[in-house]
C-alpha cells in the first residue's frame, strides 16, 4: 500500500525530494514584531511609580521566580545588568555579586493580562494584532500590517509611530517588518533598529543573522554550532537531504529545517488573533429636545441589560452621556464591585447625580455605555427560582460608592499568607470580591484577638505543648491539646529576628477552646526565654 504524503513518518529522502518542490512561498505579506525586551521590569517600575513607591534609576533591581534551587531572577533594570547581575542566575549569587540589588518577585500573570490589553490597544494600527509568549527574555506582539503602513506614510513611519508610543507607556521595544513571522521575530532582536525587509530581500537579509533566530531550543542550538553552522546562511547552503536524515523526527522547536521555511514562507505559521471584546452602548435619540433626561434613563437600562445578556455579559462600569441641543456634552459615569445586568439597579446607580446639570435648550441625544464588562454567571438563589429577598452586599456597595464615592468605601478581604493576622486586610469595596485564597487544612479560629495577649505557660522544655496556663488572673488547666503547627517567619517581610511559632488547639477544664502559640524556641539565638500567647477563640 502506498503512504499518504500526511502519514507521521515520512522516510528523509522523500521529506527532502518534496521540499526541493515546494511551490514558490507568497511574501507578499507585511508582518510585524514588536519586542519588548524589557516588559516585566518597566511594567514593575510603572506600578511603583503609580503607588508612590518609585525607586532611583541608579539602584539596581531585579524581579526573581521560584526555581527547582530557590529563586531564579526573571528581569532585571540596566543599573543591575551593569552590576552583573544576569537573567537566569540564583538570586543568592547574585545578591552576593550586588548585596545592594533589590528584590521582588515578578508577577507572571500580571504580565500576561497586561500584554493582552496591550494587544488589543495595538489595533491602533491595523486590525489584526496577536500575543507573544511572556518569559525572561521578554514578550511580544505580532500585527499584521499589511495595507496600514500608508496611514504613517511608509513603513518606516508606521514603526516610528509604535515605537513612540510605546515609549510614551515606559515601554522599549526593538521592532521589524518582514514578509513571514519568523524573519520579523529574527530581525527585531538581531536586525538594524526599526528594520524593514522586502519580498526580494529576505534571503539576503537573513542570511548574516544568528541561527538562534531560528527560535530552536538550546539542544539544537549547540548541535549546529558543532557542526559548524553559525549563520541562518550556513544552514540554508547544506544540503536539505543531510538534514532532514538527522531532524526528521524532531519538533518544531528543534527542527531546524521548518524553522526555516517558517523563516523563508514555506510553510506557513499561522497564529490566532483574539477577537475584540464586545462593545456595549444603547441610545436615545430624541425628536424634540427635553429638559429632564431623568425618565429615559430606566428604558436606557433596560435595552443596555438585554445587550448584556445575549453573550453572557454583565456591567462593570457604566457612563450616561447627555448632549444637550446647542452641542454642550455632560457625562456621569457609575461602576459596580460585581458585574451586573438589573436594570432597575443600573438605574438606581444615577439617582440624585443629575440634578446639577444645565439643561441649556434641552437634551436631543443621551446614550449609556457599558465601557467594562465581565463575564457573568447565572446563579439561582433560592430553590423555588424567585429573587432572594435578603439583603444584596454588592447592590449596596455600589450604591454607597455611587452616594459617597469609590474611594470613601472599603471592605474586608483575605490575601495570601500563613501568618493569620495577616490573612485579612482592607481594600477598596469597588475592587469587587476577589476569589479567596485556599483556606488552610488546619483548623483556625474565626476570632482573633488583636493584638495576641500575653499568658503564662507551664510547659514541658524544650519544645513541650502547654499543660497549665494563666490568662486574665485565671488558671487554665489543659486536658486536650492537638499541635504543633508551626508558622515560621515570612523572610520577605518580617524583621531580621523574628522568632517562629508553634501554635496549639487546646481545651480548659471548663471546656474553652483556645489557640495558643509559644513565640520562639529555647537556644534559638533570636531573643530570651520563649514567650506564650493567647490569639484566638474557638466558638
Amino acid at each position: 500500500m502506498q503512504a499518504d504524503e500526511t502519514d507521521a513518518v515520512t522516510a528523509p529522502q522523500d521529506v527532502a525530494r518534496r521540499q526541493e518542490t515546494r511551490a514558490r512561498p507568497d511574501l507578499s505579506r507585511r508582518i510585524a514584531w514588536l519586542h519588548l525586551p524589557h516588559f516585566a521590569m518597566e511594567r514593575w517600575q510603572r506600578h511603583l511609580h503609580r503607588m508612590g513607591e518609585a525607586r532611583p534609576e541608579d539602584l539596581p533591581q531585579a524581579l526573581a521566580t521560584e526555581g527547582q534551587h530557590g529563586r531564579v531572577i526573571h528581569a532585571v533594570n540596566r543599573a543591575a545588568g551593569q552590576a552583573g547581575v544576569v537573567v537566569g542566575a540564583r538570586a543568592a549569587d547574585m545578591r552576593a555579586l550586588c548585596p545592594t540589588l533589590q528584590l521582588d518577585y515578578a508577577d507572571i500573570g500580571g504580565d500576561r493580562v497586561a500584554l493582552d490589553r496591550l494587544v488589543l490597544w495595538a489595533r491602533r494600527w491595523c486590525p489584526w494584532t496577536a500575543a507573544g509568549a511572556v518569559s525572561a527574555a521578554g514578550a511580544g506582539i505580532v500585527m499584521d500590517t499589511t495595507g496600514s503602513a500608508h496611514l504613517w506614510g511608509d513603513e518606516a513611519g508606521l514603526l516610528r509611530e509604535v515605537e513612540g508610543r510605546l515609549s510614551g507607556l515606559g515601554l522599549s521595544a526593538e521592532l521589524a517588518i518582514a514578509p513571514t513571522t519568523g524573519a520579523a521575530w529574527a530581525l527585531a532582536r538581531f536586525g538594524a533598529v526599526r528594520e524593514t525587509c522586502a519580498g526580494g530581500d529576505l534571503a539576503a537579509r537573513i542570511a548574516p543573522l544568528p541561527v538562534r533566530a531560528l527560535r530552536l531550543d538550546p539542544a539544537t542550538l549547540t548541535l549546529l554550532r558543532r557542526l559548524g553552522l553559525s549563520t541562518v546562511g550556513d544552514l540554508a547552503a547544506v544540503p536539505r537531504l543531510s538534514l532532514a536524515r538527522r531532524f526528521a523526527r524532531a519538533d518544531l522547536a528543534a527542527n531546524p529545517l521548518l524553522r526555516l521555511d517558517q523563516m523563508t514562507g514555506h510553510l506557513a505559521e499561522p497564529v490566532s488573533a483574539p477577537d475584540d471584546p464586545p462593545r456595549f452602548a444603547v441610545q436615545a435619540l430624541l425628536s424634540e429636545p427635553v429638559q429632564d433626561p431623568v425618565p429615559h434613563i430606566p428604558d436606557l437600562c433596560a435595552a443596555l441589560a438585554q445587550d448584556l445578556a445575549a453573550p453572557g455579559y454583565g456591567a462593570r462600569r457604566v457612563i450616561l452621556t447627555i448632549y444637550r441641543s446647542d452641542g454642550e456634552v455632560s457625562a456621569v459615569e457609575a461602576a459596580t464591585s460585581q458585574p451586573t445586568r438589573d436594570p432597575r439597579h443600573l438605574a438606581r446607580l444615577f439617582d440624585g447625580r443629575l440634578d446639577r446639570l444645565d439643561p441649556g435648550f434641552g437634551f436631543d441625544l443621551i446614550t449609556l455605555a457599558a465601557p467594562a464588562a465581565e463575564k457573568m454567571t447565572t446563579v439561582q438563589a433560592r430553590l423555588d427560582g424567585r429573587p432572594d429577598a435578603g439583603p444584596d452586599l454588592a447592590r449596596l456597595v455600589d450604591l454607597l460608592s455611587a452616594r459617597f464615592g469609590a474611594d470613601r468605601l472599603r471592605r474586608p478581604t483575605l490575601r495570601e499568607s500563613h501568618v493569620p493576622e495577616r490573612r485579612e486586610v482592607w481594600a477598596p469595596a469597588m475592587a469587587g470580591d476577589p476569589r479567596p485564597p485556599e483556606p488552610a487544612r488546619t483548623q483556625r479560629p474565626i476570632r482573633l484577638f488583636d493584638p495576641a495577649q500575653e499568658v503564662r505557660v507551664l510547659y514541658a522544655v524544650p519544645e513541650g505543648p502547654p499543660a497549665l496556663f494563666v490568662w486574665n488572673r485565671v488558671t487554665h488547666r489543659v486536658v486536650r491539646f492537638a499541635g504543633p503547627e508551626r508558622i515560621a517567619p515570612e523572610w520577605w517581610s518580617d524583621r531580621p529576628g523574628t522568632r517562629l511559632r508553634d501554635y496549639y488547639r487546646v481545651e480548659d477544664e471548663a471546656g474553652r477552646r483556645l489557640w495558643l502559640y509559644r513565640d520562639g524556641l529555647i537556644g534559638d539565638g533570636r531573643g530570651d526565654a520563649p514567650r506564650w500567647f493567647v490569639h484566638g477563640v474557638f466558638g
